[in-house]
């Protein structure tokens, strides 16, 4: 991102602090709940949206050399992702030619070689089959013909994205628009993956993209916990045509105020969100991102399964340890995350860091959105509101109509 938009942001964002303001979209809209529970609706988002859409599934540091795997089942097909000896990228369905068994059963791991385990057959990491045990038994076939099915797959600016289906379309740039170009300027390609999370809940696959919505709840909700290093009730947003970009400020945005503005930096005092549509979070902060996908159950529209992955950069990673073993630095871990401490020099440990986050969006957000759930399940309230100062709920939900072709959604 620009030096010069990064500086227009926190001003923003300082000036809503100071004035006790926050985004206004001048505009409220109804909710209809029907749209958290409609079976119909689900079928036609699952097909729309995950069977027929590229799909984001990690960064460039789930596969930190060739060799490496990780395994993906998620939008109605295994998928094998792999990076080959000449560190390329790819992704396969993640089934063997001969039956369809799966290949590889682990999350993520290293191997240079894929042996099915009914039978056998071997596959290189770039999908060739590569060998058939008792081939005189079996009868002859061209190995040539029967590698593992690949899917369209492209690694961009630090980004690893596939299409589900093997003639689907896969072009990032049209799909990114505008912001690809500010995408390509985080160097998410640098960060190195350091764990990751399930959440698997009872809430619409909406509801739970709904959490990162609004900050009107953070000082409410998230008092005890995320409300400890951020404010509430500010945002600096953005629609970039299907997605968008959204920041709010943290405490240490007021450190700034002192410094020359040739040396401010976003992230410094904000945490900056972007939205890729249709389902996918990317928060980022001071030498380190989070990547969330959002998914629906396409059996129950009253379920979700999000994927959390954390990635940190060296220097970051470098600095914990450090800091593991200075006596003038206050080392906050996850056992001690939601204490309230004075000091500037404190050091947040990267599980602590993972804590904050997932609690946060698992006990409490997402806790909303169960209720939420249940509330619509029941038929009882007819829409919920969206108010004025809650604008990236009014571009998701208008973003999602729109691509199927429904109405969109009525003013209050």
């Amino acid at each position: 991102m620009e030096h010069s938009l990064q500086v227009l942001i926190l001003k923003e964002l300082m000036q809503q602090i100071d004035e006790s303001k926050n985004v206004d979209a001048r505009v409220q809209y109804k909710m209809p709940t029907s749209s958290y529970v409609c079976p119909d609706l689900a079928e036609k988002e699952w097909q729309a949206f995950f069977q027929n859409h590229p799909q984001l599934i990690g960064f460039s540091g789930d596969l930190t050399g060739p060799g490496c795997y990780f395994t993906s089942d998620d939008f109605g097909a295994p998928v094998l992702a792999t990076r080959d000896k000449n560190g390329k990228f790819h992704a396969f369905l993640n089934a063997c030619r001969h039956r369809g068994a799966r290949i590889a059963d682990e999350p993520r791991g290293e191997k240079n070689l894929f042996v099915c385990p009914f039978h056998s057959w071997s596959y290189s990491g770039q999908g060739q089959l590569v060998a058939i045990p008792q081939s005189e038994h079996f009868g002859e076939i061209d190995k040539a013909c029967f590698g593992l099915v690949e899917l369209p797959s492209v690694e961009k600016d630090g980004f690893l994205w596939i299409h589900p289906k093997p003639d689907g379309h896969l072009d990032v740039d049209a799909l990114l628009g505008p912001l690809s170009e500010e995408l390509a300027s985080g160097k998410f390609g640098d960060l190195i993956f350091s764990g990751e999370s399930t959440i698997d809940m009872k809430l619409n696959w909406k509801l739970a993209n709904d959490t990162f919505g609004e900050t009107y709840h953070f000082q409410k909700l998230h008092k005890n916990t995320l409300g400890l290093g951020f404010y509430g009730d500010n945002l600096s947003y953005e629609a970039i045509g299907q997605h968008h970009r959204f920041v709010f400020a943290r405490k240490a945005i007021d450190l700034l105020r002192s410094v020359p503005e040739e040396q401010w930096q976003l992230c410094q005092g904000a945490i900056l969100l972007y939205y890729l549509f249709p389902n996918i979070q990317i928060t980022v902060g001071e030498g380190r991102a989070t990547l969330i996908r959002i998914y629906p159950d396409p059996k129950n529209a009253g379920r979700s399964i999000t994927r959390i992955s954390h990635y940190f950069s060296q220097e970051m990673i470098d600095a914990v340890e450090a800091a593991k073993i200075d006596s003038k630095t206050t080392l906050v871990t996850a056992d001690n995350v939601f204490q309230k401490r004075d000091g500037l020099n404190v050091v947040f440990t990267l599980d602590a860091i993972m804590k904050i986050f997932n609690d946060a969006i698992e006990k409490e957000d997402y806790m909303m959105g169960e209720q939420q759930q249940k509330t619509a399940e029941s038929g009882l309230m007819q829409y919920s509101i969206f108010g004025r100062n809650e604008a990236p709920l009014h571009h998701y939900h208008n973003t999602f109509r729109k691509a199927l072709n429904m109405p969109l959604l009525e003013k209050l």
